[in-house]
């Protein structure tokens, strides 16, 4: 008699393994952004706190009437109506840009020539990088008191030198001629130091294997320093006349130190000048009113910095 097996019983069909769980594009890599957040947030609240806000405030204040002791009435914009018959803040914004088109471009020469000369593999670079750095890192005002004493016409040490070679020296910082270009002198000496190190490290970057080509081909040390140096170190060339522009339309404290807007007013920056409206004068909202113009124009000029770096700037090898 033969015997049934039970039909086995059907196995449940296995499900298909699960991948991971994928996560929204914005959340993989959740901790890096968390982490990038937290390294900016200091820098990003310290912006909000003493630039984005000072500039707020500066455009409210510029339409009101404020001595800063009697309470504020609203003036529309009669304090820029101010501007145009001021020929002292005229005056003052061209000050501020004979300063800003000579210092400049004179500090990124001296601060590219010594960055090429210390890129030479010179022995202890190290140190005559930190030497010529040291103006930079020292405070301005402490730096302007040392050129008093060298621009001083019959005792100073700028002078004394000058007349060792039979040339009588002007007097620097009591002359209408003299007194701008002793504080764009004092400028360069104290700036040249960013734009050195920012150009040795562009320097550093460059391939060797691009200058040994060149001297393959027998490119001349001016051609090679043209085509193959200056358009790689153009991204640092152009951060450096950024920054620069930028803070030399904002130069106060040499001029404040060394001068205090004199003789006349032909070293009076706009710097200078607001600051005695706002704080000498106590006119609130015409000094709030002269520094939005002053905003207006370095925003317009650094635009047209970045405009100009999509011809000029160029970022790959």
């Amino acid at each position: 008699m033969a015997v049934e097996t039970p039909a086995a019983a059907t196995a449940a069909p296995r499900r298909p393994p699960r991948g991971p769980l994928r996560r929204p594009r914005f959340w993989r890599n959740g901790s890096e952004t968390l982490a990038a957040w937290l390294f900016l947030l200091p820098s990003l609240a310290g912006f909000l706190v003493f630039t984005a806000g000072p500039v707020v405030a500066a455009g409210v204040i510029s339409l009101l009437d404020w001595n800063l002791f009697s309470p504020p009435h609203f003036i529309g914009l009669d304090n820029f109506a101010r501007l145009g018959p001021d020929t002292t803040f005229w005056s003052a914004l061209g000050n501020t840009a004979y300063f800003t088109f000579v210092s400049v471009p004179l500090t990124l020469l001296v601060s590219l020539g010594l960055a090429l000369l210390l890129n030479q593999g010179l022995r202890r670079m190290a140190v005559f990088r930190s030497l010529l750095l040291l103006p930079y890192a020292t405070i301005t005002v402490a730096v302007a008191f040392v050129w008093v004493w060298l621009y001083i016409p019959h005792d100073g040490l700028i002078n004394a030198v000058l007349g060792v070679f039979g040339i009588d020296g002007p007097a620097w910082l009591i002359s209408d001629d003299w007194a701008m270009p002793a504080l764009i002198l004092m400028s360069v000496w104290k700036s040249f130091g960013f734009g050195m190190v920012i150009f040795l490290a562009g320097l550093q970057a460059i391939p060797q294997q691009l200058y040994e080509a060149a001297r393959v081909d027998g490119a001349s040390p001016w051609r090679t320093f043209r085509a193959v140096t200056l358009p790689l170190l153009s991204p640092s060339v152009f951060f450096t006349v950024v920054t620069s522009v930028i803070g030399s339309f904002q130069v106060f404290d040499q001029a404040l130190v060394m001068t205090d807007g004199g003789p006349g007013s032909s070293t009076t920056t706009l710097v200078m000048y607001i600051y005695r409206t706002g704080f000498q004068n106590y006119e609130q909202g015409y000094a709030a009113a002269q520094s939005m113009v002053l905003f207006a124009f370095i925003v317009v000029i650094t635009a047209a910095q970045f405009l100009l770096q999509r011809r000029l700037v160029h970022y790959d090898l």
